[in-house]
């Protein structure tokens, strides 16, 4: 079915990519004496200076949405189906519409297009071909960028005080303006000017915006900031030394940069309550958060009490005064708390137990050195027995294998002997250096150290009926059994 209305598209990108494309003026001209010769009616006209390398144009934008409204099926004239789109999904709403009917012509002076599977397979390899276009122009735009600063050269529009040199491709010095740069520079390292003062001295000496006002904040503050000044070049997060000439010298730059980071005013944080030992505990009814607040005692006084949240809904569980539940948790770290005297008893046997065990370590670094000097030898014969021709090589290989898996048992084996011996002396150590901070802790009010040493020795935290329930992780969950407290092999539950 062909068309009764058509829609003319006409876009001209502003970026240097695609200066070589007609203009808007030429597209027009183009596609109307298209329009006369197919004998076709332009019902409406949409022009768009964008890219269409990504989504968003909002005249493009705008002729979809009416064809998706218009009850009669729509053409559409354009230069090229690159103009229409650049990206798949822009492309791909075309081709959508071109399937359901809404559209039944495209026109092109240099594309030959019919709604037909054959023509829109071609439809989609020339969107194809467009997007890989802009894709490779983008890389090739990139890698020639890093190249250039890796030269030296200065990217996009040139810093106040620099003007751009077509013949090199880079940036030179603006004798005046770049006098007046290193002025700004100077008067503003002296501390008695502030930003916007300096919009001002600026202004008084010519360097204003295009229409004759001042500079603003953003823009001042990247003048003093700008690494420019001292040839350096900052693309894409790595720096670069520029082979254009510097305006002011290091030295001067770093005083205004102390001037700027000394007049930097961090925000003020509000101030926040600190409740150390919320959400440590669970409700043991409900199973929501123990949080905290503030509230009136009884005696008028505001005090700090601990309470579930109740946000799966009614409990019945009172509060616990912040002083009482830290007592609490004093009095269950008394638990693992254990005395100097005991903690350096057992470090000395520990020492005694990893000087046997460096002894066992030897013997057995021994022995297996020289079950591996066996095996190799076995292996040097082996091979000379293939070599001269005594054994086949099928016999060779299954044997040579045989060795090899024997000699990678062994290494695994020493391996195996070491872990365990570092990861028994290192468990000892840590379980005693807790147990000492543990006996710390309950003379203390060290409310973030009490909360860090319950983390990571306790599990299953509850609160229920005003008291506070947890199990120790091994290897602390023997303080609970008397009859191993004592017995520091056990305690650790290992033994090489």
């Amino acid at each position: 079915m062909q068309p009764t209305k058509y829609f003319l598209y006409a876009r001209k990108s502003s970026e240097d990519e695609e200066r070589q494309v007609k203009s808007i003026e030429d597209q027009i001209s183009e596609l109307i004496e298209l329009a006369a010769r197919e004998g076709i009616r332009i019902t409406k006209r949409f022009y768009e200076s964008k890219s269409a390398k990504t989504p968003g144009r909002e005249v493009f934008n705008d002729m979809i949405v009416q064809i998706h409204a218009s009850k009669e099926p729509i053409g559409i004239l354009a230069w090229h189906p690159d103009r229409l789109a650049r990206n798949s999904v822009d492309g791909g709403q075309i081709i959508y519409l071109v399937d359901i009917g809404k559209i039944t012509a495209l026109k092109f002076p240099t594309f030959w297009f019919e709604p037909t599977p054959q023509g829109l397979f071609m439809l989609q390899i020339a969107f194809g071909q467009s997007k890989y276009y802009s894709d490779n122009l983008s890389e090739n735009i990139k890698r020639g960028n890093r190249n250039k600063v890796k030269r030296g050269a200065w990217l996009g529009k040139p810093p106040i005080g620099y003007l751009r040199n077509p013949k090199t491709n880079n940036i030179e010095i603006d004798l005046v303006k770049a006098q007046v740069v290193k002025r700004a520079f100077e008067k503003f390292a002296t501390g008695k000017c502030t930003v916007l003062g300096l919009g001002d001295y600026l202004k008084m000496l010519g360097i204003t915006k295009k229409g004759g006002t001042t500079l603003c904040y953003s823009s001042l503050k990247t003048i003093l900031t700008s690494t420019a000044y001292i040839g350096i070049i900052k693309y894409n997060g790595e720096v670069y030394e520029g082979t254009f000439e510097p305006i002011v010298s290091k030295e001067l730059y770093e005083s205004v940069q102390h001037v700027l980071r000394s007049r930097s005013r961090p925000r003020r944080k509000k101030h926040m309550l600190v409740f150390p030992f919320t959400n440590l505990f669970t409700c043991g009814e409900c199973g929501c958060s123990i949080t905290a607040q503030y509230a009136k005692g009884r005696r008028g006084g505001m005090y700090c009490y601990y309470r579930c949240t109740k946000k799966k809904g009614k409990c019945s569980q009172r509060y616990v005064r912040d002083d009482r539940f830290l007592a609490q948790l004093k009095k269950g770290l008394k638990e693992l708390a254990l005395t100097d005297q005991w903690c350096e008893e057992k470090m000395g046997e520990a020492k005694k137990f990893e000087k046997n065990m460096n002894m066992e370590k030897q013997t057995f670094v021994r022995n297996f050195d020289n079950k591996i000097i066996s095996l190799e030898k076995k292996s040097d014969k082996l091979v000379e027995s293939f070599l001269e021709g005594t054994i086949e090589k099928s016999i060779y290989l299954e044997k040579k294998q045989a060795l090899l898996i024997i000699k990678m048992n062994l290494q695994k084996k020493q391996k195996s002997f070491e872990q365990k011996q570092i990861s028994f002396v290192r468990q000892l150590s840590d379980f005693i250096s807790t147990c000492r901070q543990a006996q710390t802790l309950t003379d203390s009010n060290d409310t973030a150290g009490i909360r860090e040493l319950l983390v990571r020795t306790s599990e299953n935290r509850i609160m229920k009926n005003q008291k506070l329930l947890w199990d120790w992780v091994k290897p602390f969950d023997v303080v609970t059994k008397p009859e191993l407290v004592w017995e520091w092999e056990l305690i650790l539950n290992s033994k090489c």
